[in-house]
């Protein structure tokens, strides 16, 4: 028997460098680019932080080159046993469709999987993934646990500027808000594969209140592993991540990342969300 199924994913997923190396997950660079022509690749170059509060800063998904060649390289490294992509969702990105055209090319060899999020919520569905992997799952069986993963999680994020949504053309139904008082802090969740409006609060206090009531409710006593991401506010991210963790009866195990400058290009500076995984193992570093 080979190696367990390969599992590839792009930048947006978050995922530590410790997990990655751990499980032997590939990752695909998504982009960003400057107006004066710079550009960088997400997880490969050093980018400046301030990127995500830089005008005119746009941003695009991971090639058809780069998907193929990681492809490549990981059916490879599977040894028969398979591959399985896990991306953002194709109604955020141009990913997914570069990535099935990349497992046309390849025979279909690679099963891509839609997972109808981003940030940290698509990281805990590649896990899922990885851990059906790890225990033994063929190549299908692997597909389907994400697929379920993806169906089943729950991505709320609060905002403290409208300023990047305005310029975002990723991130639908706010368009009714966007000529409000500065003051509005949207609750946005992920809705059939986009960022939607949820809710709009008056204070970022009383939106990261309500997103936490809303996850407590979500999770509706089930064990969950809990994703908190941010961008560039650890500080926020940790009391968010104290406070629904205390409300919860069960919680595997959690995980908090910074959203990294591909999307917080799109949320910007201080944005914080929280994520809900149903049926995971332990994730372990």
């Amino acid at each position: 028997m080979g190696v367990p199924v390969v599992i590839v994913t792009d930048s947006s997923s978050r995922l530590p460098a410790s997990l990655m190396s751990k499980y032997g997950i590939l990752q695909v660079p998504l982009h960003v680019a400057l107006d004066d022509g710079t550009e960088y690749l997400e997880g490969v170059d050093d980018i400046p932080t301030d990127v995500v509060s830089t005008p005119n800063v746009t941003t695009s998904g991971a090639s058809l080159a780069d998907l193929r060649s990681a492809y490549e390289r990981a059916l490879e490294i599977s040894d028969g046993d398979g591959v399985v992509a896990v991306h953002m969702s194709r109604r955020l990105s141009g990913t997914w469709s570069a990535a099935r055209l990349a497992s046309d090319a390849l025979d279909g060899e690679v099963r891509v999987v839609d997972s109808r999020s981003v940030g940290v919520s698509l990281g805990l569905t590649t896990m899922a993934a990885v851990q059906a992997a790890q225990a033994g799952g063929e190549r299908d069986d692997v597909y389907e646990a994400a697929v379920r993963a993806g169906a089943t999680a729950e991505s709320l994020l609060c905002v403290q500027n409208l300023d990047n949504l305005r310029h975002s053309g990723r991130l639908s139904a706010t368009g009714h808000i966007l000529g409000s008082a500065l003051s509005i802090k949207p609750i946005l969740h992920m809705a059939d594969g986009v960022l939607a409006l949820r809710e709009r609060h008056r204070t970022m206090t009383k939106a990261i209140s309500k997103m936490v009531d809303t996850i407590v409710e979500l999770a509706d006593g089930e064990p969950v592993t809990v994703g908190v991401q941010h961008c560039q506010n650890p500080a926020l991210a940790s009391e968010v991540l104290d406070s629904v963790v205390s409300r919860l009866d069960d919680v595997p195990s959690t995980l908090t990342v910074d959203l990294g400058q591909v999307l917080g290009t799109h949320v910007g500076p201080g944005a914080v969300g929280v994520a809900l995984a149903h049926g995971l193992d332990p994730i372990t570093f």
